[in-house]
């Protein structure tokens, strides 16, 4: 299985899988061909004590993969649009994901730009909807095992030589945690404003 991530990579607080999941490859197989990219931005959610967390009121049908075992996708959609991919994090019973922000495509860039519809290769993932979109992730691969699934993982990858922080784009809840990770200088890292009291 090439350089697959382990489960015990996945089991451990949230922030720091986060931060060590910048320069790691995500695959998604599809029709027999390898979609992929670096991921070079991030963004922790931890519940319950994390109010911009999907488990601050804990368990329910749509976040239930998020207190399941770590090393799965957390999908949902959000504001009528796009599909956003997460991977769970931390033991079973403690709910954490790691949102996928942006990738720099490496992969089947061709077909990534078709499902975007030719948009430029600086935009082509950049942004958890369009990192979605390009590489047809949708809810069909929620709840997908990243360890052991032929259709979505992650892989070893490159070391960056700076990761920076922020606090975490759109929140209004709990943004003063600085729980967004992007490589320095990386053009691909989304346009998203980090929240601010003004700028929730």
């Amino acid at each position: 299985m090439r350089n697959r991530i382990p489960r015990d990579f996945y089991d451990r607080y949230t922030p720091e899988v986060a931060r060590d999941l910048i320069g790691c490859r995500l695959v998604r197989v599809t029709r027999g061909r390898r979609l992929s990219g670096t991921i070079v931005e991030t963004e922790a959610y931890r519940g319950p004590r994390d109010p911009a967390s999907h488990a601050y009121r804990g368990m329910t049908p749509r976040n239930r993969v998020m207190f399941g075992p770590p090393g799965y996708a957390y999908i949902y959609f959000t504001m009528g649009l796009h599909y956003c991919l997460n991977v769970t994090t931390e033991p079973w019973g403690t709910p954490g994901a790691v949102l996928l922000r942006a990738i720099e495509p490496y992969e089947g860039i061709y077909t990534m730009s078709k499902n975007r519809g030719s948009a430029p290769l600086i935009r082509l993932a950049s942004g958890p909807g369009n990192l979605t979109k390009a590489l047809g992730i949708d809810n069909g691969l929620a709840g997908e095992d990243l360890v052991m699934s032929d259709r979505l993982f992650l892989e070893g990858g490159r070391k960056p030589k700076t990761i920076l922080t922020s606090t975490r784009v759109g929140v209004s809840a709990g943004w003063s945690n600085r729980w967004r990770f992007f490589e320095q200088g990386n053009r691909f890292v989304s346009g998203g404003k980090p929240s601010s009291p003004q700028n929730p």
